[in-house]
């Protein structure tokens, strides 16, 4: 019988080389009374690293600490009450996200068997994944020299390097060529914005033909008809979705545009906790992408996971984060009936920081990772080796410019 008790938190802030998967990392080290560890990653708290791990740590301090770990629903309530709010908050979910992970880790350890199986079992075998269309060198250095082109914006290059992918066994694609990404809401896309983003889909579906799934992405930057005009320009090219094409909270928006087109619409990386999520799909979102670290953890995701059920839609896990965040939504993927498909990232970074076997991937799947918890372990030495510091970006940033619709700058224009 397991008699421990939640002990001590250790919080870790950590700089990617790359940037790729965010500016900085959260991550978190539980410690029980009898020396149990786990560990977990929290998604996109909008404060500078040293304010980030404070948050963490208060909250730990004062809802988490002398709690059993099989306690998980009251710890969660306790988190999402807290300073009298009962609602969603992103900021409080996104700290309790990964003190949660954490804590299904230690349960994992302590009984000796991997999160998925505690669930609800495996339910699938392999969980079949899609990756961004990155530049080489985010892979392998090494090839910098051939990244000439935008990947982002440049319909040849995208095209190309999504045949690249494919070669590689990625049987779904993803950009976002519309960006760039403002501050201000919806806004109306130039024809200049439209054609571009039209150029690119249609290059990428002529070089990876039916091979594979294009999956575009906005990032909630349009109007209800600005995204319903892209819509009916990107059907021919027959994308698995239309990711976010409203502002995340224009729930009745979202619902229109999802009504206005036959591509699915899907939303989420931006949402937290089962409220949120039952409010899109109520509107008319088919497949919903929950960020792990934001979305209330592992418990909270698998709930999301079974809600879409009720409504015939799918799950695809949003993953532009650590490895530890990608490891806790494979383990909710694996036992979810409604899973879709799962973003992956990886970079020789990611890799470093885990000190045991990594994730693994074949042929564009994810492999169930089969050591107990979320089967992977950080290396520490790593995080201290690339410290995150105050006053640099946020984990992820919005221009901060109001955008016109006959605008044509790049993102690397408006950030730069």
């Amino acid at each position: 019988m397991v008699t421990s008790r939640i002990e001590s938190i250790t919080t870790f802030a950590t700089a990617p080389p790359s940037g790729i998967g965010g500016s900085f990392w959260i991550l978190v080290k539980v410690t029980t009374s009898d020396g149990v560890t786990g560990i977990g990653e929290c998604y996109g708290i909008p404060f500078s690293p040293s304010i980030a791990r404070a948050m963490v740590e208060d909250t730990f301090d004062r809802f988490i600490a002398g709690s059993r770990p099989d306690d998980i629903e009251t710890m969660f309530r306790r988190v999402y009450s807290a300073g009298f709010t009962q609602r969603p908050d992103p900021t409080m979910m996104s700290v309790f996200s990964g003190i949660e992970m954490a804590i299904w880790d230690i349960r994992g350890k302590q009984l000796d068997r991997p999160v998925y199986d505690l669930l609800g079992g495996r339910f699938h075998e392999r969980l079949r994944a899609y990756t961004y269309l990155y530049p080489r060198a985010v892979h392998d250095p090494s090839l910098a020299h051939l990244d000439v082109a935008d990947v982002y914006h440049d319909p040849e290059e995208a095209a190309t390097r999504a045949l690249e992918y494919v070669e590689q066994g990625w049987t779904a694609v993803k950009q976002d060529p519309a960006g760039p990404y403002g501050f201000q809401g919806g806004r109306e896309l130039s024809l200049f914005e439209l054609d571009r983003a039209e150029a690119n889909v249609a290059a990428i579906r002529e070089a990876v033909g039916d091979r594979a799934d294009i999956l575009f992405g906005t990032h909630g930057q349009m109007t209800t008809g600005s995204a319903i005009r892209l819509a009916r320009r990107l059907e021919q090219f027959d994308p698995l979705w239309f990711e976010e094409p409203c502002p995340p909270d224009q729930v009745a928006a979202l619902g229109e545009v999802a009504r206005s087109t036959t591509i699915p619409v899907s939303t989420g990386e931006r949402l937290t906790t089962r409220q949120e999520f039952h409010e899109v799909l109520k509107a008319g979102v088919r497949i919903v992408q929950p960020d792990i670290g934001r979305s209330g953890g592992i418990w909270e995701t698998k709930k999301i996971a079974v809600l879409t059920e009720l409504f015939n839609a799918q799950m695809a896990p949003h993953i532009y984060c650590g490895p530890v965040a990608h490891a806790a939504a494979a383990h909710v993927a694996f036992s979810s009936p409604s899973f879709l498909i799962i973003e992956t990232i990886q970079t020789p970074f990611h890799d470093a920081v885990i000190n045991n076997r990594p994730l693994e991937w074949e042929d564009g799947f994810l492999l169930a990772p089969t050591g107990p918890g979320l089967g992977i372990e950080l290396d520490e030495a790593v995080l201290a080796a690339h410290p995150a510091s105050d006053g640099g970006r946020l984990h992820l940033e919005m221009a901060q410019t109001v955008l016109s619709s006959d605008n044509r700058a790049t993102i690397g224009e408006l950030e730069g």
